[in-house]
């Protein structure tokens, strides 16, 4: 049994979904000096994550995992929901989100851009980067190579939501809030999700190019907005955790 006395164990692997939340947890110890986890790595590619003993912390079977050791242990899993859960609980001069109570309509938007990344970004640039890379037979409904000059079916929607990120960026900073806006969960849940300008550990390529998108320069709007989050200390300290 550890002995540790951080507050949190958070099981984790340098993806974006890993990445997610340590860059959550480091921006919340950047505010709160109570805040403190201990990681251990989860190499997904031993399939370490589909074991019963981790089954049991998360049916899903993926990671990211967290270990509230100040709540008897509760155990929280999918990385939206370790965010906010975080948040609710942790965050209480709301730094990185909205007081719903106070503030219903901005609360509202956190989500739906949280929801937007968690349900659309993530889950479509990966299946690109699937198809476009991994799959180890040719799918042409998948690739859509049956019909010339059609670029690949995911990428073609992966383009399409970097365009709804670029059209909700002019004349904004941040996702949620009003006027230019404020760095939240939404952001955090996203950036790391399209995994652009991200070195991953285990493909040493920027996460765009991985799944078929050469560069930013159609969303000048989005390409400001992830080297505004990337500049910032906690994130670089986050993307850090994880890595052997």
């Amino acid at each position: 049994m550890s002995t540790s006395t951080k507050p949190f164990l958070l099981y984790t692997w340098p993806t974006p979904n890993g990445f997610q939340t340590s860059i959550f947890l480091e921006e919340l110890k950047a505010l709160y000096p109570d805040i403190d986890y201990d990681v251990e790595r989860i190499d997904i590619s031993k399939d370490i994550q589909k074991e019963p003993w981790f089954i049991k912390l998360n049916p899903n079977g993926r990671i990211p995992a967290l270990v509230d050791r100040r709540r008897d242990n509760f155990v929280v899993f999918e990385t939206a929901a370790i965010m906010l859960y975080l948040a609710h609980n942790y965050d209480k001069n709301f730094k990185l989100w909205y007081d719903p109570i106070q503030n219903p309509n901005e609360y509202s938007e956190i989500l739906q851009w949280t929801f937007f990344a968690h349900g659309g970004v993530g889950p479509m640039q990966g299946q690109s980067n699937h198809f476009n890379r991994f799959a180890k037979e040719d799918i042409p409904y998948a690739k859509k190579r049956t019909v010339p000059d059609f670029v690949e079916r995911y990428l073609d929607e992966t383009k399409r939501l970097y365009g709804v990120l670029e059209l909700r960026l002019v004349d904004r900073d941040w996702l949620a809030g009003p006027g230019r806006g404020k760095f939240t969960v939404a952001d955090i849940k996203t950036f790391p999700c399209a995994k652009v300008l991200i070195a991953t550990i285990l493909y040493r390529v920027r996460g765009h190019t991985f799944a078929g998108i050469e560069n930013l320069d159609e969303f000048p709007n989005v390409k400001a907005w992830l080297q505004r989050a990337l500049d910032r200390p906690a994130v670089k300290r986050g993307f850090e955790v994880g890595k052997a």
